[in-house]
């Protein structure tokens, strides 16, 4: 097939090595802009690589855009982790129509943050999307699902790298397969089981320590790595990752910090604790065991996170 592929990061660009090793046409790459003192993106360097056609639009609204597309002549646009905003004349222009991978169980988690909001939520199973996008934010119907269940340690970051990114690009085989076959699935989506979230950014990301203790562990898993979750140490935002939960409850009010150890730091919670391994002020980018804080005193057992 003659393929048009949108996208960007690892994923897009291990997409394009599956659809160039399957043989198919790639007849144009899309990437976004370059971000000025940036590394240039992974599939900017894969396509500069094998040769291919190369744009890198800030919008796809215009008509110049548009006509480029259809100008493409391809049979199917596939969209591979694409964060803006895919206009419908765009994406119905290939023969095929377009078709686009997500990573949840649509129709649930809806939007930019699916992952992070499964985890927050505490989902017990997770999955992949292939399907044909439209006007809406991820409401298109379903071309192919899978679904896998979701590990007490898991975390955002872990999630997708480890099961998730993987997942997708094996079933994009089948969701070529299907597409090249003739009369692909087109499965409407039940709106009754629809949910949208916003991006996960710090506004969703503070830990209330009011909340029994499997939320709190949820919302420091869900947000790692990004925005990270955090607590206010004094005047300190301190960010929370690598988090575990642990069962029975402890003798101290929610959010004391029980112990520190070479394993972890212990926080107390509702009904239970958490043991996280790696924390980081705001001031420092760098995530250290906790331990490495505890030296200089910057934390303590004893110590009270609000």
């Amino acid at each position: 097939m003659r393929i048009a592929l949108i996208g960007q990061a690892a994923f897009a660009e291990k997409t394009l090595e599956k659809l160039h090793a399957r043989g198919e046409t790639v007849v144009h790459v899309y990437v976004p802009p370059d971000t000025p003192g940036a590394r240039p993106d992974p599939l900017k360097l894969k396509a500069l690589e094998l040769g291919l056609p190369l744009s890198q639009p800030a919008s796809f609204r215009g008509e110049a855009a548009h006509q480029q597309f259809k100008a493409l002549d391809a049979d199917l646009a596939v969209m591979a982790f694409v964060t803006i905003i895919v206009p419908e004349r765009i994406l119905f222009a290939p023969r095929l129509k377009t078709i686009c991978f997500h990573p949840s169980l649509l129709p649930r988690h809806r939007g930019a943050s699916a992952i992070n909001w499964t985890l927050i939520q505490g989902d017990a199973e997770s999955g992949v999307t292939w399907f044909w996008p439209d006007r809406g934010i991820d409401t298109g119907p379903i071309l192919l699902q899978r679904r896998v269940p979701i590990g007490p340690a898991e975390s955002t970051g872990s999630l997708y790298f480890n099961t998730l990114f993987p997942l997708g690009l094996a079933t994009l085989d089948e969701a070529l397969d299907l597409v090249a076959g003739g009369h692909p699935p087109r499965i409407e989506q039940d709106e009754r089981l629809a949910s949208y979230e916003a991006i996960c950014r710090d506004e969703h990301a503070r830990v209330d320590f009011s909340q029994p203790a499997r939320v709190v562990h949820n919302l420091i898993r869900g947000c790692d790595p990004q925005p990270g979750a955090f607590a206010m140490l004094g005047e300190r935002r301190l960010r929370l990752y690598d988090a575990l939960l642990v069962p029975g409850a402890i003798d101290a009010p929610p959010g004391t910090v029980a112990g520190i150890g070479a394993e972890g730091m212990t926080i107390a919670l509702d009904g239970g604790a958490v043991l996280v391994r790696r924390v980081r002020f705001d001031s420092d980018p760098k995530k250290v065991a906790p331990a490495d804080l505890a030296a200089p005193g910057e934390l303590a057992a004893g110590r009270r996170l609000a």
